[in-house]
């Protein structure tokens, strides 16, 4: 198989969807990789060192579209990168369909075969494409809201742990999945008061268990959330229905209460964002503020710290890129249900049902094919 790695053209995103090491392995097995020239030389990984590995590195994007069997991928494609998608190719990368209806309506049109990171799953029931780059951003998200805290951020200029005598940063994470533990553990780290919402008795049991008295437990409902965002200085974000967009659990109406300065971080941003007050932000202009509150809706925070998440994602996705270069995509499929549980988009159609329930009427159509 021809397998493309192109650059990837988001705002402020450096990571890259091979990393040299995995495109030797490809090569061992049989395969040819061209990667764009420059694909990763932001985060030190050199033309010379894909070259080294086996790839051919050429000059522009339109050339890997246009030959690879496969093209692997970090962010969801760009309008243009959609275009050039040619039916029957094979796109492998971050998708996010339920909140972006204009990649959806491209990607049915391109006839590719596009399968998404972020519903690829595991025998327990993981998101274990998902889980390395939430990880990243659960952990950046308390950077980030410490920052926003400063004053010369628009903060209300309360440092996170406090100092003896003063009081530590109320910090409320809603959703206790793999971001908000991430989160939790750096909030605790740095001595932070900390309140981990969620629906999951059991979750909060082993918060309980791990943390003890060091973070507070609260079964989420309307009332709980709140409560406590009312009474915190940084809120996070980690809400996730797996394909889905995420739901709404601040109202706006809530935000209007939360004393200035506070800060909301939005890490469901990228399926929608769990903020009634959200929208989608970049690297480059990372905040806004409403109603006195500052709000961090990067939607692809990972790419802050895109050495570590690119290498972290490789190691997550290695087994399925081989996977689906060894065997082709429908063998792949039919193999393995956790990798079939990728399949968003299939020839026009699409074939994941969280897309479906979502209800958008510009889905039905294509929800009525595949039923």
């Amino acid at each position: 198989m021809l397998v493309g790695v192109p650059k990837e053209i988001k705002n402020h995103e450096y990571r890259v969807g091979l990393i040299p090491g995995n495109v030797r392995q490809l090569v061992a097995h049989g395969h040819s990789v061209i990667v764009q020239k420059n694909a990763g030389t932001a985060i030190g990984l050199t033309d010379e060192q894909y070259a080294a590995a086996g790839a051919t590195l050429v000059d522009t994007a339109e050339e890997i579209f246009a030959k690879a069997d496969m093209i692997v991928k970090v962010k969801e494609p760009q309008p243009h990168e959609c275009r050039m998608l040619r039916p029957g190719q094979v796109l492998f990368t971050y998708l996010h369909l339920a909140p972006d209806p204009e990649q959806t309506e491209l990607l049915l049109a391109s006839g590719a075969i596009c399968i998404a990171y972020e519903t690829v799953t595991d025998v327990r029931g993981g998101l274990p494409l998902l889980a390395p780059m939430s990880e990243v951003a659960g952990r950046m998200s308390i950077q980030a809201g410490a920052k926003c805290l400063e004053k010369s951020y628009g903060g209300n200029g309360i440092l996170l742990g406090g100092v003896p005598g003063t009081p530590a940063a109320k910090v409320v994470v809603i959703g206790g999945g793999v971001v908000g533990l991430n989160a939790a553990r750096m909030a605790v780290g740095l001595e932070a008061e900390v309140t981990v919402l969620d629906k999951s008795l059991d979750r909060l049991r082993q918060i309980d268990q791990q943390y003890g008295r060091r973070v507070n437990t609260l079964y989420a409902n309307i009332d709980t959330i709140e409560q406590a965002v009312l009474d915190a200085d940084l809120v996070i974000g980690a809400v996730l229905v797996p394909g889905a967009n995420a739901p709404r659990v601040v109202t706006k109406e809530m935000v209007a209460k939360m004393r200035p300065g506070s800060v909301l971080v939005d890490v469901s941003i990228d399926q929608g964002g769990c903020f009634e007050t959200s929208h989608a932000t970049t690297h480059a202009d990372p905040t806004y503020v409403v109603d006195g509150v500052i709000h961090y809706c990067v939607a692809n925070m990972p790419g802050a710290v895109a050495r570590t998440s690119t290498f972290a994602l490789n190691n997550a996705t290695s087994p399925f890129v081989l996977a689906l270069a060894d065997k082709g995509w429908q063998q792949a499929l039919a193999d393995d249900v956790h990798l079939r549980n990728g399949l968003n988009v299939f020839r026009g159609k699409l074939t994941h049902p969280a897309l479906v329930e979502e209800g958008d009427a510009r889905y039905l159509a294509a929800a009525k094919a595949i039923a």
